[in-house]
């Protein structure tokens, strides 16, 4: 919950800022200073699909973000009770988002607990941000 700050090396520093869910409102007055935006979604919590979908459509209309790379991460792949990602596709209707959006989307399932997919979302904020490797 809130916002928090982390530096990563890339190899070239790149600066990640979380904004959990319950920040939405005042998502918009970051959106000037981003070069790619990773979205997290809980798939483990089907309650919550309709509400993430929203903020995600939210995102990608903003005209700021217009030409962003999105990276669309269906986190909590370790637990029992996750959708898979074609489940996660479905709900959120995701090939009519892709098909709308002016920006690149990507969708990768990880487990921020055990790490897994960690090297494939390393490896697309690189190219997202021009890092070359």
């Amino acid at each position: 919950v809130g916002t928090n700050l982390t530096d990563l090396r890339l190899p070239r520093k790149a600066t990640v800022r979380e904004l959990g869910g319950c920040m939405g409102p005042i998502w918009p007055s970051y959106y000037g200073e981003c070069s790619a935006l990773m979205f997290v979604v809980d798939a483990a919590n089907p309650s919550q699909v309709s509400n993430s979908c929203v903020q995600l459509l939210s995102v990608l209309s903003a005209a700021q973000l217009a030409s962003v790379p999105v990276l669309v991460l269906f986190n909590k792949i370790d637990l029992p009770c996750y959708m898979s990602l074609a489940e996660m596709k479905s709900l959120f209707r995701m090939q009519d988002i892709v098909s709308c959006a002016t920006q690149p989307i990507t969708m990768l399932e990880t487990s921020a607990r055990d790490g897994t997919g960690l090297a494939d979302v390393l490896q697309w904020l690189r190219a997202a941000l021009g890092d070359p490797r």
